[in-house]
Parts: structure tokens; sequence; C-alpha cells
């Protein structure tokens, strides 16, 4: 029988707080955001694209937490 097992992938803020380069409030901010597109139909955007409108990180950092957030199998 094969052994079932869990993994769990870091969601994109939560890498970018554990890096420094955003806050908890500031995830919380964007996370509430998101939300409230979504339930007023609105296009959905990601995490990463509403913190950088808000100008809470940079381009550049995006690419480092998308980097650390990739799994390899």
């Amino acid at each position: 029988m094969k052994e079932k097992t869990t993994q769990h992938r870091k969601r994109f803020a939560e890498v970018a707080i554990e890096m420094g380069f955003i806050t908890e409030d500031q995830a919380k901010k964007a996370l509430m955001e998101q939300l409230d597109d979504n339930i007023n139909n609105h296009t959905h955007r990601l995490i990463g694209k509403i913190l950088l409108e808000r100008g809470w990180i940079t381009t550049k950092q995006i690419l480092k937490v998308f980097n650390a957030c990739r799994v390899i199998e």
C-alpha cells in the first residue's frame, strides 16, 4: 500500500513575509483586497500584483519569492 504524504507548499505572501519583503499587515491587506475583488466579481489579481501595485514589493523581490516557492520533484 502506498504511503500517503502531505506536502505543504508555502503561499506567496507567507514566503514574502519570511524573506522580509512585506509585513504581515501588508499581506493581510492584500489578501482582503483580493477577496473583495473576487466577491464583487472583479478580475482576479494575484497577491504579488496587488503588493506591487501598492508599492509594497518590487519586481525583483517577486522573482525571488517565486524562486523560493518552487518545488523540485
